[in-house]
């Protein structure tokens, strides 16, 4: 009896120990100084992009395909409205735009973006959870633009007669499907995926330049569709302006709020950037703001030209021209979307590579994913791995039924890096606090009243609930923001400051909270499983490796003289 409550002790003993652990080490934070001290065995990445090339970086993993497809798919619901749909989602990125801006300015230059920001202004598990969010809509919209990237491109093959009607389905149209659907055979996307994991392996220069190129081909060709689209507007048709009311047009920014997606990629090339506390601020915002203006351009090219209750549902842009008789601008529209998809792809597959190599080197992950080729100045088993998990996900399955619960890592990922602002402003401030909590704790708490009343909003503005209730529970969280304002005190960072603190990113918390209860309930469940295995994996393996601090040194490696000037 004696042994057996001697076992049961120890083995109480031994979760307590288990527990306690782990509670040290999923609280484990990084410091601004030691996030700049990190190393992998002597080879860094290269500095070689300038802001030209990030602010194409940033444009080139925003703009796809959808501008031709999504603006059109809008409209028929909002009318000509669809402009305002755009301008307010685009105003509410640009306030995440912000938050991003300061952070990247006032970090030090290593990779890690979103991820980094948490690890160091809130704690290991934290950071830990936004990057499996991030990664496993990285993972999925690779595989997906990549199916979608096939099909276009055997769609402009079939443009020559000898095409025309002889590529199987297998090669690159959707996919041949096994097992009821389970399985959905396409050759051509792994391919691609295999084609550009080889030049973002080869250098940052080269990976560069592709992208300078594909994103000026889309560029280029969004202009001529805007200004050939012009000569055909009759503004009779943008009356009346919004046709469905303005609760229609709220409805289309939630939707077209995605189609800004990607500014964020400018954060994750921290380290490869010459100059950047100046230029990745720079190259965020004046990403998007392109990224605005064309949009906004196509919206009113497109409702001008054919009265938005004739638009197409697949192919609007493309079906309003033909309507004109300009059926050149449909094959331009073609080129262009083969050029904005593998602008995404690429940049979406650079990310990963980058956050991966973030996570190995400190711990998180194994050891091989730190490693920087010496020559090529490459995460060469990263960007190899990103490609694998894509080409797999691309080349055997339909994974375009999984793009209903995609979007919950950017959105998540944008409220921690609003939060990420808000706390690192106060986070060694003393501030006003109660005998029984800390500042910093009062403070997350309002921060987190912000987000729960942001998804209570959004649920009941789903569901046409009363407008009282919305009222509600944006005066809580009006008041939440109003407590961090009076019970903090906020210091100005070095670099680029983001106006408004807290209040701008209090809005962004709000606002993109709101738009992920718009979002698929199965997207809800995903966030929820997802979040219980990120924690169990931390559990059994990340908080026995992780290395939060380091007295290694990075090595940079600068551009050629010739490529600096």
């Amino acid at each position: 009896m004696a042994f057996r409550q001697k076992n049961g002790a120890a083995a109480s003993s031994s979760s307590i120990s288990c527990f306690s652990h782990f509670c040290n080490s999923a609280g484990r934070a990084k410091s601004l100084d030691s996030s700049s001290s990190r190393s992998t065995s002597g080879d860094g990445l290269i500095r070689r992009l300038g802001l030209f090339d990030l602010i194409l970086l940033g444009v080139g993993a925003s703009i796809g395909a959808g501008i031709f497809v999504v603006t059109g798919a809008v409209a028929r619901d909002a009318g000509p409205g669809v402009t305002i749909s755009f301008v307010l989602s685009g105003a509410s990125c640009v306030l995440n735009a912000l938050c991003y801006a300061e952070l990247s300015s006032r970090f030090p230059a290593v990779v890690g973006g979103a991820y980094l920001y948490a690890y160091t202004a809130f704690n290991e598990l934290t950071a830990f959870l936004v990057f499996a969010q991030l990664m496993l809509d990285y993972h999925i919209s690779a595989a997906t633009i990549a199916r979608s990237l096939a099909s276009y491109v055997i769609t402009l093959l079939e443009l020559s007669p000898f095409f025309k009607g002889h590529v199987p389905n297998w090669i690159g149209h959707g996919g041949e499907e096994f097992f009821g659907g389970a399985l959905s055979i396409n050759i051509l996307a792994p391919i691609l995926l295999a084609l550009l994991t080889i030049i973002l392996c080869w250098g940052v220069g080269e990976s560069s330049m592709l992208n300078k190129l594909m994103t000026a081909t889309k560029v280029v060709i969004v202009v001529i569709v805007i200004f050939a689209g012009a000569f055909e507007v009759d503004v009779d048709n943008w009356t009346p302006f919004a046709p469905n009311g303005f609760q229609a047009i709220l409805t289309g920014a939630t939707v077209v709020f995605f189609a800004y997606v990607g500014f964020d990629a400018v954060a994750n090339s921290a380290e490869e950037s010459k100059k950047p506390q100046r230029d990745l601020p720079i190259g965020i915002l004046g990403s998007l703001l392109i990224c605005a203006a064309l949009y906004i351009g196509v919206c009113l090219v497109i409702t001008g030209m054919v009265p938005y209750k004739f638009l197409g549902e697949d192919a609007p842009l493309a079906d309003a021209f033909n309507s004109k008789g300009l059926k050149y601008v449909s094959v331009l529209i073609s080129i262009g979307a083969v050029a904005g998809l593998t602008t995404t792809l690429l940049v979406g597959l650079y990310v990963q590579s980058r956050l991966y190599l973030g996570l190995g080197r400190d711990g998180l992950l194994p050891s091989i994913f730190a490693k920087v080729h010496p020559k090529r100045h490459t995460p060469v088993h990263s960007q190899v791995w990103v490609g694998i998990v894509a080409g797999i996900l691309g080349g055997l399955f339909n994974v375009h039924i999984l793009s209903h619960i995609l979007s919950v890592g950017s959105l998540t990922g944008y409220s921690v890096v609003a939060a990420c602002v808000v706390t690192l402003r106060w986070k060694d401030k003393k501030g006003q606090s109660s005998s029984w909590i800390s500042a910093w704790l009062e403070g997350v708490i309002y921060l987190a009243i912000v987000a729960c009343c942001g998804f209570a909003a959004g649920v009941l503005y789903r569901y046409s609930a009363s407008f009282i209730f919305l009222i509600i529970m944006t005066v809580i969280a009006i008041l939440a923001c109003a407590a961090l304002c009076l019970r903090h005190e906020y210091a100005d960072p070095p670099g680029f400051s983001c106006p408004g603190v807290p209040i701008v990113p209090s809005v962004c918390i709000f606002f993109n909270i709101f738009l992920f209860a718009q979002l698929h309930h199965e997207a809800w469940i995903r966030f929820v499983i997802l979040s219980i295995i990120t924690v169990g994996i931390y559990a059994f393996y990340g908080q026995y490796h992780a290395n939060s601090s380091s007295d290694e040194t990075i090595v940079y490696h600068r551009a050629p003289e010739e490529d600096t000037q």
